[in-house]
């Protein structure tokens, strides 16, 4: 017993001293460690470290007016495969081997890109020399082509045994397209540098934001990252754009400028109260005839107004006291010299005006008239009519929030720097030997229709962080009165007869449905650093007012250069775009409100509406607004068929990897299920399909061009 007793004593003893001596020499390494081998080991941890990553703030969005989209950033992603995990080399390749097949169809019907035979040869190259980062596809994918991405064969296992990797990066997207685009501006491909054009540049410092600071060190054979200071997300900017004015004013444009082979055109819509630009669109045609915003020229143009200037010119007379608007003057033939320059009238080739009135020159639009005016009254003392347009502002910067947005130029008589001749004041008289960016022209006219009062365009409503409003923008007012009472008076009444009088110029494009005050302008420009006479000459044709005429809401302008298709005018040319705006703005912004019926008279209204081939939960929306009875239907799209009880509907097929039959269609729809599939939309006229230029069931080439045709 005893001896037991000494045998387990002995093995206690034995245990005790090796865990004492572990314990002694865990103590000694540590000491080792921090004295002797502390250097060693900093500068070994030091490489695994990573210090002052910077983090980067999300960009702040960019709002319409009513909170919709219009710009902002989104994640982007480049897709790599490391071909060296473990996973894929266990088993003699078993993984690989077995799904390299069925990946390289997927990766060829998911990208178009490569045929299922060079992705297997790219793959099974890269596997055999052990690439670490595979490139797939030379282009960024989208989160939700992410997600695809990852069901396909041997990516859905994850990226351990997959060895799928992704880099993510942001994109800058605008939701609309090609709306407002360029007042919108963009960003450059490096985002540290910031915007490049429009609002983004000039509101940066506030989309940017403030990056963060993480360090990132190796642990346990991992990369882990902690975020020491939080990045400051940036700022949000809610504009004055309205999506669906801009969306009337940018189709009414281009259908125009295709129609007149326009070299470039412009459109503002502005509220006149507020000064709320609500559209600009700023359109330059292409080598391939297609329209895009390249350039913000609507504020940034040096132009020469043209008869559009008229207005201004006949104000500063009516408001000294030179003349009246019931004066007259003889235009004799239409052909009258000033010093060494014949100037001519539209219509010289008809005779002339011979004797007119004031007024009735700027109904038809008659240069000599306002010329010989301005000259009878200034004639002596030109610096006194260019002081009259300076003391209305028309010369001074509107210091707009968009980058380059240039100033007007009004030559002064005792400026030595620009050479005053003869023939000077007479054609400034009529919107030359001034350059004038198109929105200051309708800056000017929107004063006429806001009683006098000359006020700022502006672009950008408020600069909000979290939902709360950081700074706000308001009306700014430039000068309380522009001119007299009595003069505004006349003013108005005369620019009504521009559209009412029988020989006003945009007579012929007088609304049925709203009333419209305003100006033609048709001028001659240079083409090129030679002048009228070196280079040769184009047109430029405009028109700027108001509506609704007895109680102004909106001041538009609308601006074509170089038309090389039918006869340059500003009634017929830009004055039926104008009339195109207005009548679809008040039809969309009357407060107006429609007849109402009772129940059992819409039930039992006689009329069908047609309905387009379209998306069946929108329909069943307007159908059920309307009280009127559909049939129900599962399907997504949908085409309908009336019976004398409802409106009947069957499922129209949309394949996914197909081109589908658009025909029928409204271009919301079309347009929707085009672009969808990575098409390159062109739309030609407006109503329903009638035309598609890749046949339906062809399969889908991403960045293919399609030409959808509406009528």
């Amino acid at each position: 017993m005893a001896d037991i007793r000494k045998n387990i004593v002995l093995r206690f003893g034995v245990v005790y001293v090796i865990i004492c001596l572990s314990f002694l020499l865990v103590i000694y390494k540590i000491i080792v460690i921090q004295t002797v081998e502390r250097r060693n080991w900093l500068a070994l941890a030091s490489k695994n470290v990573k210090a002052d990553i910077v983090v980067k703030p999300n960009r702040g969005n960019i709002y319409a007016c009513d909170g919709r989209l219009m710009a902002s950033s989104i994640p982007t992603y480049y897709i790599y495969m490391d071909t060296r995990v473990p996973a894929l080399h266990e088993k003699e390749g078993k993984l690989f081997k077995s799904n390299v097949d069925s990946l390289a169809i997927y990766l060829s019907s998911f990208f178009h890109d490569k045929t299922p035979l060079e992705y297997r040869k790219m793959l099974k190259n890269a596997y055999r020399n052990k690439v670490g980062e595979l490139q797939l596809y030379p282009k960024r994918i989208s989160y939700a082509e992410l997600k695809q991405l990852k069901k396909l064969p041997l990516f859905r296992l994850g990226r351990n045994k997959s060895g799928l990797i992704t880099k993510e990066l942001f994109t800058r997207v605008k939701p609309f397209g090609s709306l407002a685009s360029r007042t919108i501006g963009d960003i450059y491909a490096d985002e540290s540098m910031g915007g490049k054009n429009g609002i983004e540049k000039r509101f940066n410092t506030y989309l940017l934001g403030t990056p963060g600071i993480s360090i990132r060190q190796k642990v346990a054979n991992t990369y882990m990252e902690t975020v020491q200071v939080e990045p400051i997300d940036g700022m949000d900017i809610t504009t004055t754009i309205d999506i669906d004015l801009q969306d009337i004013a940018e189709k009414a444009l281009i259908d125009s400028l295709r129609s007149f082979d326009a070299g470039s055109g412009y459109a503002i819509l502005m509220e006149v109260h507020s000064g709320e630009v609500k559209a600009i669109v700023n359109m330059q045609q292409n080598a391939d005839k297609s329209y895009t915003e390249n350039k913000n020229g609507a504020v940034s143009d040096m132009v020469e107004p043209g008869s559009t200037f008229k207005v201004a010119s006949l104000m500063v007379a009516l408001d000294a006291g030179k003349v009246k608007i019931t004066d007259y003057i003889e235009t004799g033939n239409g052909i009258y010299p000033f010093a060494n320059r014949l100037m001519k009238d539209h219509n010289a080739n008809k005779g002339g005006f011979g004797r007119i009135t004031l007024a009735e020159a700027i109904h038809g639009s008659s240069n000599i008239g306002i010329s010989r005016a301005i000259v009878n009254a200034y004639g002596q003392n030109p610096s006194e009519f260019v002081e009259g347009l300076y003391d209305m502002k028309l010369n001074e910067p509107l210091n707009l929030e968009i980058p380059g947005a240039a100033s007007p130029r009004i030559r002064h008589p005792h400026d030595k720097s620009a050479y005053w001749s003869a023939t000077t004041l007479p054609w400034m008289s009529i919107g030359y030997e001034s350059q004038i960016p198109p929105i200051y022209t309708l800056a000017f006219y929107n004063a006429i229709a806001n009683n006098g009062k000359y006020i700022r365009p502006f672009f950008v409503k408020s600069i909000t962080k979290n939902g709360q409003v950081v700074k706000a923008f308001e009306t700014e007012t430039i000068k309380a009165s522009i001119c007299k009472p009595t003069t505004l008076n006349d003013i108005k009444n005369v620019l009504l007869g521009v559209m009412e009088a029988p020989k006003g110029t945009a007579h012929n494009v007088r609304s049925k449905y709203v009333r419209i005050a305003g100006k033609t302008g048709t001028a001659q420009i240079s083409k090129g650093a030679l002048g009228y006479k070196g280079g040769g000459t184009t047109h430029q044709v405009s028109f700027c007012g108001y509506f609704p005429a007895d109680d102004p809401q909106y001041t538009c302008i609308v601006v074509i250069r170089e038309p090389r298709k039918g006869y340059p005018s500003g009634g017929k040319m830009a004055g039926s775009i104008f009339k195109n705006v207005a009548e679809r703005t008040m039809a969309l912004k009357s407060h107006r409100k429609a007849l109402t019926y009772e129940r059992d008279t819409v039930t039992n209204f006689p009329m069908k509406p047609f309905v387009k081939v379209g998306y069946y939960k929108a329909l069943l929306t307007v159908m059920t607004d309307l009280q009127l009875p559909i049939s129900v239907n599962s399907s997504d799209w949908v085409k309908s068929f009336s019976d004398d009880h409802q409106i009947r509907v069957e499922s129209v097929s949309v394949p996914i990897n197909v081109v589908p039959d658009l025909m029928g269609m409204g271009a919301k729809d079309a347009v929707y299920l085009a672009e969808r599939l990575g098409l390159n939309v062109q739309v030609e006229g407006r109503g329903k399909v009638v035309s598609q230029t890749i046949k339906p069931g062809t399969l889908v080439q991403k960045g293919s061009r399609i030409l959808i045709r509406f009528q």
